[in-house]
C-alpha cells in the first residue's frame, strides 16, 4: 500500500505518570504527520489556504499496546482509504521496528473557510491523494 512516512520524535512532555505517551497525544501525532503529507498540497497564499481547507469530522483510535516514553522516534505511516466528493478519510499506524502502537482512521471535510461549505476536492487535490491510495 502507498503511503507516507513522518519520523516523529518523542516529547518529554507527552508522557503521563507511568512513563507512557498519554492517549491524548495520539491526536496530536495524527495531526502533526498529516500536515506534513499536505505541505506541498497547500497554497502558499492564506487566502487560498482557507478557500482551499479540510476539517476534521471523526478521528477513530484503537490503541494497541502502550507507548513507552524514549528518545527514538516512532514512524506514523498515512494512507487515503476514500477520497470522493467532498469526502477524504486516512488510515494511520503509529509504530517503530517491533510494535504497532496504535492504528487510526480520520474522516474529513472539504471545506471553504470564507463561505463556511463544504466544498468539493479539487482535481489538483484529487491526483495528490491518489499517490497514498491503494489500488
Amino acid at each position: 500500500m502507498p503511503k507516507f512516512t513522518y519520523l516523529l520524535p518523542l516529547r518529554w512532555a507527552d508522557a503521563d505518570s507511568y512513563g507512557h505517551v498519554n492517549n491524548s497525544r495520539y491526536l496530536t501525532y495524527l495531526e502533526e504527520a498529516r500536515t506534513r503529507m499536505v505541505q506541498e498540497l497547500l497554497p502558499a497564499d492564506e487566502a487560498e489556504r482557507r478557500m482551499h481547507a479540510f476539517v476534521v469530522q471523526q478521528s477513530v483510535i484503537d490503541f494497541k499496546t502502550p507507548l513507552d516514553y524514549s528518545n527514538e522516534a516512532v514512524s506514523v505511516d498515512v494512507w487515503v482509504v476514500a477520497c470522493r466528493g467532498a469526502r477524504l478519510e486516512l488510515g494511520y499506524a503509529i509504530r517503530d521496528a517491533e510494535n504497532t502502537y496504535a492504528e487510526a482512521t480520520t474522516k474529513m471535510a472539504a471545506y471553504n473557510l470564507e463561505t463556511g461549505a463544504p466544498r468539493r476536492i479539487s482535481e489538483a487535490e484529487a491526483e495528490f491523494f491518489a499517490r497514498y491510495t491503494e489500488d
